[in-house]
């Protein structure tokens, strides 16, 4: 591509659509390996005839399978710190810091936020069927899905003086305030758990996350809404990654096209040359040695000052340059003038 260059913003593009493309759709294939599992996945109702199911299954283990039951601690349950009568085997505590930071690109104030502090407290539990049948739960830190909710939400506002104030508007940070936020998994709440389900060797039935690497579950949803929500994802990002590969071919034809103008220019830069040249060995020359001597100058090119000029540039009419000389012009303009060149013409002196 002599002559020819893909521009930096160009580059840019391409490289971050093709990579883009690729994310997303790496992305959308693990949704719907996911979707595709959950849809396999046989569904067990928590009694007496799991622990005989896996009894007589290889190895007492399903690889994935999914159930439902209610919360149970198995032992000691935890205490909300701020409402001493919800009672939970999960919490989560996290302080966040609420700033306003100036941006001088869009010359507002955008709010941003970081978390200062988490803690994650959690008991042993199981989850209960409509008999006295458990299934422990095993890990529920690593599992997916919505399974807490928030019990405690309070915002402080940050208070300053005037000079604060001011220094704040100099620095460009203003805290706003700090925001702390308690999520329990109560106790009494129903679950849909998706992972591997196994008999242990003291007769007791365990919810654990997959050896296989499959995706590990704990939802307040039920299976369907859950099912739904993983199959919206995996739509999501396959869109995610047309619209990129889109954006990308967007870009790439418009560099192919350029590059083809920029051809077809060459062609017919090539083709004037050739015409040119025609016309020149056509036409009948006069020997160099009885070109005339007197007033030289005035036939010489204005732009090399060696050559003389041969060639008439139209539509202004100026015989200024040689042809070599008018090629090299960065742009076909007339040196005289600064019109235009549409055509360009032999010039011979007799």
């Amino acid at each position: 591509m002599d002559g020819f260059t893909v521009t930096f913003t160009e580059a840019v593009c391409l490289g971050a659509s093709f990579a883009l493309s690729g994310i997303f759709y790496y992305l959308h294939k693990k949704s719907r390996t996911t979707v595709d599992k959950l849809d396999n996945a046989p569904q067990f109702a928590i009694d007496g005839k799991l622990k005989d199911l896996l009894k007589v299954t290889p190895g007492a283990c399903l690889r994935y399978a999914v159930i439902e039951g209610t919360v149970t601690p198995v032992g000691e349950h935890l205490s909300s710190q701020f409402n001493k009568e919800i009672s939970g085997v999960l919490q989560k505590f996290t302080l966040k810091e609420h700033r306003l930071v100036w941006s001088s690109i869009s010359r507002t104030w955008l709010d941003t936020e970081r978390v200062l502090h988490e803690r994650v407290n959690v008991v042993p539990f199981s989850l209960a069927g409509l008999d006295e049948t458990t299934v422990k739960v095993v890990s529920p830190l690593q599992a997916s899905g919505n399974h807490t909710e928030i019990t405690n939400e309070k915002f402080h506002q940050a208070n300053f003086g005037f000079g604060e104030l001011v220094g704040q508007y100099l620095s460009g940070e203003k805290p706003k305030g700090l925001l702390e936020i308690e999520e329990m998994l109560k106790v009494g709440t129903t679950i849909t758990g998706v992972g591997e389900l196994i008999l242990d060797t003291d007769g007791t039935l365990s919810l654990r996350p997959p050896s296989d690497s499959s995706q590990y579950f704990l939802s307040m949803a039920d299976f369907e809404t859950l099912r739904r929500e993983n199959d919206n994802m995996a739509a999501w990002w396959k869109v995610l990654a047309v619209a990129s590969a889109l954006a990308g071919a967007a870009v790439f034809f418009w560099a192919s096209l350029r590059y083809y103008r920029h051809l077809k220019a060459r062609w017919e830069q090539d083709k004037e040359n050739r015409e040119f040249a025609r016309r020149q060995t056509e036409a009948l020359e006069l020997p160099a040695t009885e070109a005339p001597q007197d007033g030289a100058d005035n036939h010489v090119c204005v732009i090399c000052l060696s050559q003389p000029r041969d060639c008439i540039l139209l539509d202004c009419g100026h015989v200024c340059c040689c042809h070599v000389c008018f090629l090299a012009l960065h742009r076909r303009t007339c040196p005289i003038c600064r019109q235009d060149v549409v055509r360009v013409l032999p010039f011979y002196q007799p």
